[in-house]
């Protein structure tokens, strides 16, 4: 398939997944790297406070403040 029967699926809202090779996909600048972060015991029970609240985990809750508050740096 051609670069402009593909886009013309993708335009029309077409299923264009099985003409892709999902095994060798990979979002930019998304990998990943382990990192060790000592934080007070008080900042913990408040981040699992919160994060039970909203029913994710303390990791989920510290990656979206720790992006929303980069974006907010960014602008």
């Amino acid at each position: 398939m051609n670069a402009t029967d593909f886009d013309c699926l993708f335009d029309e809202g077409e299923d264009i997944t099985e003409h892709l090779d999902l095994a060798k996909a990979r979002r930019l600048k998304h990998d990943q790297k382990r990192i060790n972060v000592d934080i007070p015991l008080w900042m913990i029970e408040s981040l699992d406070r919160e994060a039970s609240r909203l029913g994710v985990t303390r990791q989920s809750i510290i990656k979206v403040w720790l992006a929303e508050r980069l974006e907010q740096q960014g602008r």
